[in-house]
């Protein structure tokens, strides 16, 4: 009975930690080298104006720049954190600095963000 227990609390332990250790951003290629992805494959971005994980891009810059969003049980893993924004949703941050998409993407690799706003959006890179 105590053997059952032990290894059942075990399994249950070994299936979150695994969960918490899967990284929620992918690399892929695009034409400046590797990048961060979403599960889709679509290019993750920077803000130069976002500071101390904090986002500054809401209302209708986030209606362009979607943040990568992050599940409300997510957890911090290796370089990714968590960061709240101001209006309560999570969004993942790489090294602290919140991620988005560009809704100007259209297919995996596209990389039409890089640079827009002078230069203050940037590729995500691992």
């Amino acid at each position: 009975m105590i053997t059952r227990a032990i290894i059942a609390t075990v399994f249950a332990l070994s299936v979150s930690t695994a969960a918490l250790a899967a990284d929620p951003a992918r690399t892929g290629e695009t034409a400046k080298g590797p990048a961060l992805t979403n599960a889709q494959g679509m290019t993750l971005y920077t803000f130069d104006k976002d500071s101390d994980g904090k986002s500054v891009c809401n209302g209708p810059c986030a209606a362009n720049w979607p943040p990568f969003a992050a599940d409300a049980d997510a957890q911090a893993s290796g370089s990714y954190t968590v960061v709240i924004r101001d209006d309560g949703s999570r969004q993942w941050a790489y090294q602290g600095r919140p991620l988005y998409t560009w809704t100007k993407d259209a297919k995996p690799g596209d990389i039409t963000g890089d640079g827009v706003l002078n230069g203050a959006w940037r590729i995500a890179q691992p």
